[in-house]
């Protein structure tokens, strides 16, 4: 296992950079781009310009989550960013969607490469491995992009050190790296990224969220969800939550820190309970990044969803404190 708390002390007054493995990209091109998406999710896309960016749930007429997206509109077409394996079936269904619409749907995942840069000193890195200005990197909000080349540069909330994706064609991938490189960035594990998302309480389709899971659950209410914008599939689940049942989920997505139990760390899935009674699991789990303990995110009941609260885990001694919840 890679030391996270090595690479994270490299990259707290310095810049890391991984390959950002596991996310698709959607490419859809049309006239109609902004009608279609607006119809479907459950952000209000219309005030997106180029430049910049949305996050956004798809959701089934029940409520429950499709895909989660990470939309950037760029001059010629707009891009979803979406977990991998979700990639094609979500392709398919944005097609078959398709009815008089000038939209057009490709999956560009395998021409794409894209490299996360994270570090305390990230922006004056990228700036002068891409022969930027500081400034141009530091006014962009999450989502917002700078053009580089044949692609672009976007920035990430998924941390709580600056961090961006640089998004270029695959065939540019060597240069970008040798560039950061050559600027003093250091290449850094997968695993330090995970933490990263995991300290920040920041979801991820596949591991904290899935295709049963209500957005308000996992905290997206605020970045995920416009309650001002027409109709969309799933909203009218959605407001009744928000309108009638006062925003009250069955279960909410917390961060959790605890000590490492004997017998190593527990794997995601792992029950949680209080006095006995099982009242949710573990979704995420990692090292802390400056301490001894461990770090997670994972639900429990809404009753219970509290900073402060203990909660047992699995079969063990151990008990875990919720320290904040998922956004």
């Amino acid at each position: 296992m890679p030391d996270i708390k090595a690479q994270y002390r490299i990259i707290l007054e310095g810049a890391g950079w991984v390959d950002r493995l596991g996310h698709g990209r959607l490419r859809l091109e049309g006239a109609d781009v902004g009608v279609f998406l607006q119809a479907l999710l459950s952000n209000d896309v219309t005030r997106v310009e180029p430049g910049h960016g949305v996050y956004a749930t798809y959701l089934t007429p029940n409520g429950r989550m499709l895909a989660d997206f990470e939309i950037v509109r760029r001059p010629d077409a707009w891009l979803l960013g979406l977990a991998a394996e979700r990639a094609r079936p979500i392709a398919e269904r944005l097609d078959q969607s398709i009815f008089s619409e000038d939209v057009r749907v490709v999956d560009v995942t395998e021409t794409l490469a894209e490299i996360v840069l994270v570090g305390g000193i990230a922006t004056e890195r990228l700036a002068d491995a891409l022969s930027m200005t500081s400034a141009e990197l530091d006014t962009l909000g999450e989502l917002g992009q700078r053009d580089y080349d044949e692609g672009f540069i976007a920035r990430s909330g998924d941390a709580k050190l600056p961090m961006f994706t640089v998004v270029v064609p695959v065939a540019r991938r060597g240069e970008v790296i040798a560039r950061l490189e050559a600027a003093g960035v250091r290449s850094v594990s997968a695993a330090l990224i995970e933490t990263l998302r995991i300290d920040a309480g920041r979801p991820r389709f596949g591991a904290d969220m899935t295709e049963e899971t209500i957005p308000l659950e996992a905290g997206l209410l605020e970045r995920a969800i416009s309650t001002t914008k027409g109709c969309y599939v799933g909203q009218e689940i959605v407001i009744r939550i928000l309108h009638r049942g006062g925003g009250r989920v069955v279960k909410r997505l917390v961060t959790l820190s605890f000590d490492e139990p004997q017998n190593g760390a527990p794997p995601s899935g792992t029950p949680l309970f209080d006095g006995g009674k099982n009242i949710g699991q573990l979704t995420s789990v990692s090292p802390s990044l400056t301490e001894s303990h461990l770090i997670a995110l994972g639900y429990v009941h809404r009753d219970l969803a509290e900073e402060g609260r203990e909660v047992a885990i699995g079969d063990t001694d151990t008990r875990a404190r919720v320290t904040g919840f998922a956004r």
